[in-house]
């Protein structure tokens, strides 16, 4: 009896944590004062804990991009909620850069980018 109520838990805990997923939206990420053209955007993981609680936010990273195309000195600016700042983090060194060619400059300005972390809105289903 135990066992079976166990196995129906875990599988109903599995269904939803599913059915979350799926209602987990990134809206957008915004660049701010670069030149440089994007060759891989990774977008951040909404955080485990932040979809269970509902919590929505909006980080700010900056950075600068070497010739190479890897963002390097990459920091927060500003935070909404802890929460989202590391995986926005992770998200940026991850991305990469269009590398400059042979005796091009880099303009050197700092790059800025704001990821918005939202959950949409869940929706029931009316099946009639």
């Amino acid at each position: 009896m135990k066992a079976n109520f166990a196995i129906s838990l875990f599988l109903a805990l599995m269904i939803a944590s599913a059915a979350h997923a799926e209602q987990i939206k990134y809206m957008r990420y915004i660049d701010d004062n670069t030149d440089r053209i994007p060759t891989h955007t990774v977008a951040p993981e909404y955080p485990r804990i932040a979809r269970r609680d509902r919590i929505e936010g909006e980080v700010q990273i900056c950075y600068h991009v070497d010739k190479k195309g890897r963002p390097y000195r990459v920091a927060v600016r500003d935070s909404t909620h802890r929460i989202f700042e590391r995986p926005a983090l992770r998200a940026v060194k991850a991305s990469s850069y269009k590398p400059l060619k042979r005796g091009e400059k880099s303009s050197g300005i700092k790059t800025c980018r704001t990821f918005r972390f939202e959950l949409a809105p869940i929706v029931a289903e009316n099946n009639s």
